[in-house]
């Protein structure tokens, strides 16, 4: 059922490093990511796809981890993804019409398609580009958009309703249970007319 899948697709931020995500699972997922909506239908994404441990391991060291949890670092080996998508955008094909929404559609339909699989994911988007367009060689003609991280999961995600104190902070348990806080469904609708 869609409720469920979207439910379990929370932001995973530890893996089981060492459970394989094969290239052909990361084609299927981008398969899936190329039957998004597009403004204009212009088609504008490119992705790159790391399985290996060696380009994981440097694209690893680009990204930020969870801002809110000011004293972690980040995954620690053995719980770092056992894959990468790098979501780019073709800068000469977003021309008149490219409204900036077409990388959330496609990065939802893949991690749907990643908790289907039993895999879970995180959006990053504090990256630090030029060092990662080095690395992986991304010609100037791309823009980096997001980095998705996958595998399979290692913790679990909780769903929190928000407190009355309005804090919308994720946080971790004493069992490093990650607690999101969402909004209540009353809060999030203004009006109601039949």
């Amino acid at each position: 059922m869609l409720a469920d899948l979207i439910l379990k697709n929370r932001s995973y931020r530890r893996f089981y490093q060492d459970t394989p995500v094969s290239l052909n699972t990361l084609r299927e997922l981008i398969g899936l990511a190329r039957l998004s909506a597009s403004a204009r239908n212009l088609q504008p994404l490119r992705y790159i796809l790391c399985a290996d441990r060696q380009t994981n391991a440097a694209v690893f060291d680009t990204l930020a981890w969870a801002g809110y949890l000011k004293d972690w670092p980040g995954p620690v080996e053995g719980e770092r993804p056992a894959a990468y998508i790098v979501v780019l955008a073709d800068t000469a094909n977003m021309a008149q019409g490219y409204i900036g929404v077409d990388h959330g559609l496609a990065v939802q339909n893949i991690l749907l398609g990643a908790v289907e699989r039993g895999l879970g994911g995180c959006i990053i988007a504090s990256v630090q580009r030029d060092r990662l367009r080095q690395i992986l060689a991304i010609p100037e003609r791309y823009e980096i958009l997001v980095v998705l991280a996958l595998g399979a999961p290692k913790e679990t995600v909780v769903v929190d309703e928000v407190g009355p104190d309005g804090d919308i902070k994720y946080w971790r348990d004493a069992q490093q249970a990650h607690h999101v806080p969402k909004r209540s469904l009353d809060t999030l609708i203004i009006a109601e007319r039949e």
